[in-house]
């Protein structure tokens, strides 16, 4: 097993236990790239050098000798221009309780953990002599669907963190999340304001309604794999192989007729297409060859099959 990324506590009023957290994702892709020259193909070095060297070259390059690793230090600008140097030491003794205690301040529904706010999953597993503490409480958050919501830190910086049971029954862990503040995400309306209103269809909603039930499965993301590492390396397997080199427009779907939404919904959950507009609506619906009402309009893929991906 990997060493814990954090060891500490948890403090929920005068209960306490020690807990140890690792980090549950890991990097999977196998691509990466190098920065190189394009006339000569070498690798490029990057060096640290001093600003004030870049600034009076009256060329713009810099001949100025590279900045030692061990002569780097941290620096705040407190004011434009002027810095004031923090030492690693300085920042380990940081007074701040919680690198070394989570204290939980209170519980939320599972439910109120909106996606937009988590940040990044972490496994925590109790210290030796903690066991009993850790599974009472895991047990608690399990039985009332809650999560305990409290601060820790690493990594530089202050997290909200979230902590929720994982696994079932008496088996499994807990799994901690970190948060993103409410001032990191940007305002939603800046976004949404100008999305026009429409009235709804209450039959197209049904048949959209019906679409997600046809198609709602239980999540298994063991099934989806990274489609952009797969095409890169098709496109590297082509150049070196000197083979024509596969293109974006191969696979964009061919833009065809607008047909009618009702029509789309009916014939994505297999059932005939619609001739009335509503239950109660006597009103014909736009054909494939009519003019759409504006809004409600999909794109019918062509009969001519896509063309395939040449393979590298």
């Amino acid at each position: 097993m990997a060493r814990p990324y954090w060891s500490g506590r948890i403090q929920i009023s005068l209960v306490s236990f020690g807990v140890q957290l690792y980090v549950a994702t890991e990097a999977k892709s196998q691509i990466s790239f190098n920065q190189i020259s394009r006339s000569t193909g070498e690798r490029v070095r990057h060096q640290k050098v001093l600003q004030s060297a870049i600034e009076s070259s009256s060329d713009g390059a810099t001949a100025a000798p590279a900045v030692q690793k061990d002569e780097i230090v941290k620096g705040y600008e407190y004011k434009k221009g002027e810095y004031v140097i923090v030492e690693n030491s300085e920042l380990e003794n940081l007074r701040v309780p919680s690198k070394h205690t989570v204290d939980v301040t209170q519980f939320v529904s599972l439910s109120e953990l909106n996606p937009e706010y988590v940040e990044k999953p972490y496994f925590l597993v109790p210290e030796a002599d903690s066991t009993e503490a850790f599974a009472v409480v895991r047990r608690a958050l399990q039985k009332t669907g809650k999560a305990a919501i409290g601060t820790i830190a690493f990594s530089g910086r202050e997290h909200v963190f979230a902590i929720s049971a994982a696994g079932d029954g008496d088996r499994g862990g807990m799994m901690g999340y970190t948060l993103r503040y409410s001032s990191e995400l940007r305002n939603q309306s800046d976004y949404f304001r100008d999305i026009k209103q429409v009235e709804i269809n209450e039959e197209s909603l049904e048949l959209a309604e019906s679409l997600i039930a046809k198609r709602s499965a239980k999540l298994d993301l063991s099934k989806f794999q990274d489609g952009y590492e797969l095409a890169v390396k098709e496109l590297v397997a082509a150049k070196v192989n000197h083979l024509p080199v596969p293109k974006d427009d191969e696979l964009q779907p061919a833009r065809g007729n607008v047909v009618n939404l009702m029509d789309a919904l009916r014939k994505s959950i297999g059932g005939p297409e619609t001739t009335t507009v509503g239950r109660s609506s006597k009103k014909p619906v736009a054909s494939a060859t009519s003019e759409p009402k504006k809004g409600i309009g999909l794109v019918k893929p062509s009969s001519k099959a896509t063309a395939k991906r040449k393979s590298a």
